[in-house]
């Protein structure tokens, strides 16, 4: 199920900012300068929460290329998009059971709770039958390692579940996986309905989550997904 939802979200983000902007002129102007505390001590100016993150158009140079996906599949331009040169404002986790149907989307970091990071790059190559996506977000402080625990706890809670296509029951499993980034976990999503499973791999970088679904291969998608993932890790470190 391809749904770039992280674009439409992106476009909702912009056009509140005007708004946002214009709130923050009104605030400058209605103050005053207190003259009578007889100090000209400047406030300690805060951290930047987004300092050291990459943005959306730095994210978007580290997806995986072309070369790194199966032969057969091509870009699909509905599912690409990214937060450019910004950074978005961070949003609450969404508490609750997850959404587990969320689990075959393009945006499937989703299911954790999350709605992304404050900035964040994807796309997604397919053919008629095939479809391997790939998603970077960014995160404040130590978000991410917050989002992979999520995700862990996603795996237990969807152990079973139905899908929202052919209403078939979808098993899933899930495990940590070594050599991939600061830590990654794998789920594999099989149903007996299904021609293929579907392999699902998020991985920390830093401050950063990679996540990838794929339907290519024989293999349940598990090859095609460890490679663009590796890809990803490999230019984020750059």
């Amino acid at each position: 199920m391809r749904l770039p939802s992280r674009a439409v979200m992106l476009v909702a983000a912009a056009a509140t900012l005007p708004l946002a902007l214009t709130a923050c002129s009104s605030a400058s102007t209605g103050s005053t300068t207190d003259s009578g505390t007889g100090t000209n001590a400047k406030p300690a100016k805060a951290k930047d929460p987004d300092s050291g993150l990459l943005t959306g158009t730095q994210l978007k140079k580290a997806l995986a290329p072309a070369s790194a996906f199966p032969s057969g599949l091509t870009l699909e331009s509905d599912g690409s998009a990214d937060s450019g040169g910004r950074f978005l404002s961070p949003a609450a986790r969404k508490a609750g059971k997850p959404d587990c149907t969320r689990l075959e989307t393009t945006s499937w970091i989703q299911v954790s709770g999350y709605k992304g990071g404050v900035s964040f790059a994807q796309n997604g190559y397919a053919s008629k039958t095939e479809e391997v996506d790939q998603e970077i977000d960014a995160f404040q402080g130590t978000t991410a390692a917050d989002v992979m625990k999520a995700l862990r706890t996603v795996a237990a809670e969807c152990a079973t579940y139905t899908d929202t296509d052919a209403h078939a029951k979808v098993k899933l499993t899930g495990s940590a996986t070594a050599g991939l980034g600061d830590e990654a976990y794998t789920m594999t999503l099989t149903s007996g309905y299904w021609e293929n499973g579907t392999t699902l791999i998020a991985a920390r970088s830093g401050s950063s989550v990679v996540t990838v679904l794929s339907t290519a291969g024989g293999d349940n998608g598990a090859a095609s997904a460890k490679k663009v993932t590796t890809t990803i890790l490999s230019a984020l470190k750059k």
